[in-house]
């Protein structure tokens, strides 16, 4: 295959701010990225935003029995196509907008999605897969530096917040490598890091879903509020008193396992 540059330029593939888009050119690091998902061997990949195709490239040098590339981008489109008809049936290209892309319905079991995530729509996408988490295998996702640690930060610290409760309560999360802005064409303006999650073998049904996003919503949204007074609209004390947790506690203090107790309660 032609060098990701070449591809790029003939494409007129410069990276949109709009669209969240920094490119990985480096075989090397794309191909260690790929790794991070472990044994791919006989699993259905789904990637989202593939951009020119470097990891798309390297994930179709592993022994995945398929890769589907789900891209909203005509140019990038027009780049994977290229790949695809070099590669024959193991790559699917989907021009879509994977926000509004059931992912499942793209690749049977057993699937694993693996991506470098845009920007601007990564915390979205993630927080739909969660409630789909059962049906994922693993997941092997880039964020910008500040959600990657956001998604595995523990209680009690600054990071440690509604996204680290929902990725934590359904998925063991774990930050796995941190990536300079040099590595990409352009920079962006931040580091990044590729986040493992892989899912727990019991997950909530999607009513108790729907209950921790209403509780973590409220218990974050005002964090310095004692959970009393951030959880008054859910109940307040006496939701609190049922699940045994002292109301003057706010919500960074709690683990997991309370988030659940509290969960169910409600």
């Amino acid at each position: 295959m032609p060098p990701l540059r070449d591809v790029i330029a003939r494409h007129g593939l410069d990276a949109r701010k709009s669209l969240g888009q920094h490119f990985l050119l480096d075989p090397v690091l794309l191909a260690r990225i790929a790794g991070l998902a472990g044994d791919l061997t006989g699993r259905h990949v789904v990637e989202v935003g593939p951009g020119p195709g470097g990891l798309t490239r390297a994930l179709l040098e592993t022994g995945a029995a398929t890769v589907t590339a789900v891209e909203i981008d005509r140019r990038a489109v027009g780049a994977v196509e290229e790949l695809r008809l070099a590669v024959g049936a193991r790559l699917r290209l989907i021009e879509a907008d994977a926000t509004g892309q059931d992912l499942t319905e793209l690749a049977p079991a057993p699937r694993q999605i693996v991506a470098n995530l845009p920007y601007n729509i990564g915390t979205a996408l993630l927080i739909g897969w969660l409630r789909q988490a059962a049906c994922w295998e693993r997941l092997t996702l880039m964020f910008q530096m500040e959600v990657a640690e956001r998604i595995a930060a523990a209680p009690g610290g600054d990071a440690y917040g509604r996204l680290a409760v929902l990725a934590q309560w359904t998925c063991s999360a774990s930050l796995l490598l941190r990536i300079p802005p040099g590595a990409f064409s352009p920079p962006p303006t931040v580091h990044s890091a590729v986040v493992r999650l892989v899912p727990h073998a019991e997950q909530p049904a999607p009513e108790l879903f729907t209950s921790m996003e209403r509780l973590t919503a409220a218990a974050f949204g005002q964090r310095r509020k004692m959970l009393r007074g951030a959880l008054k609209p859910l109940g307040g004390e006496i939701l609190l008193s049922r699940a045994g947790i002292d109301p003057r506690r706010r919500a960074e203090t709690l683990s997991i396992i309370e988030f659940d107790r509290l969960a169910r309660m409600l």
